[in-house]
């Protein structure tokens, strides 16, 4: 669950496989996957790369300590097992499983010397290699084919938790600034990008435990969370 603070002791909360739906509406405006040649498997592998999450999202932790727990603090067992769910919904499209799985294991890269984490990289990795085998595609082209899910995970992830901090992948700079996410260098050709996504509104004072949080939930307190992206504009540019 991606948890955004929302003012008035309220938080929204916005599902893993919600996020990564936008992710793909943004990446299909990017100019260089116009004519990519693998640009359907790198779509669907952007839109789909949050699929695990779905059955946690559908039940989210609360601690009483410090709230609704996000994607970020659930423990790390649900943390490792939405991945090896995820490649498998897939399995029809092993190039984007691949995807997904090289996903898994780059954004989880800093724990690799942890000794809890081990199994899930042999686990990550030998999936990887399956749906690599599997697809008709030259395995070299994996690391420039993953920017484009990563770059789009990125610009989702800043609108949906509305953190200012900036974040990179390779030359590429993504950072909201309120209500815009601007990305540096420009993906879109000069257009700004609509960005809609619909979030749970939860009043804290409603919710001392998961049972609470779940009923809130299912009160349908719904709202929009609109925004944009675009290049930043270069008088921004250090």
């Amino acid at each position: 669950m991606i948890v955004r603070p929302a003012g008035d002791a309220a938080l929204l909360l916005i599902t893993q496989p919600a996020h990564a739906s936008l992710a793909r509406k943004v990446m299909e405006a990017c100019v260089t996957l116009a004519d990519h040649p693998r640009r359907a498997a790198i779509l669907h592998a952007v839109g789909e790369h949050d699929t695990g999450w779905q059955e946690e999202d559908a039940a989210p932790e609360f601690d009483p300590a410090n709230g609704v727990v996000d994607f970020i603090h659930i423990p790390v067992p649900v943390r490792q097992r939405v991945w090896p769910r995820a490649v498998a919904r897939l399995d029809d499209d092993p190039w984007a499983a691949a995807l997904v799985a090289h996903h898994a294991i780059t954004v989880y890269e800093r724990y690799r010397p942890e000794a809890e984490w081990t199994p899930f990289f042999t686990t990550m990795e030998a999936l990887r290699e399956e749906m690599l085998e599997r697809a008709d595609v030259a395995r070299d082209h994996l690391p420039a084919d993953y920017v484009y899910l990563r770059l789009g995970d990125l610009i989702s992830l800043c609108f949906c938790t509305g953190s200012a901090d900036e974040q990179r992948i390779g030359d590429w700079s993504v950072q909201w600034t309120d209500p815009v996410v601007l990305v540096s260098p420009d993906p879109f050709g000069g257009r700004e990008i609509q960005m809609d996504i619909t979030a749970h509104r939860v009043r804290l004072e409603k919710v001392g435990s998961a049972s609470e949080l779940a009923a809130e939930i299912n009160r349908g307190e719904a709202v929009v969370v609109s925004g944009s992206v675009m290049a930043r504009p270069t008088n921004l540019i250090a």
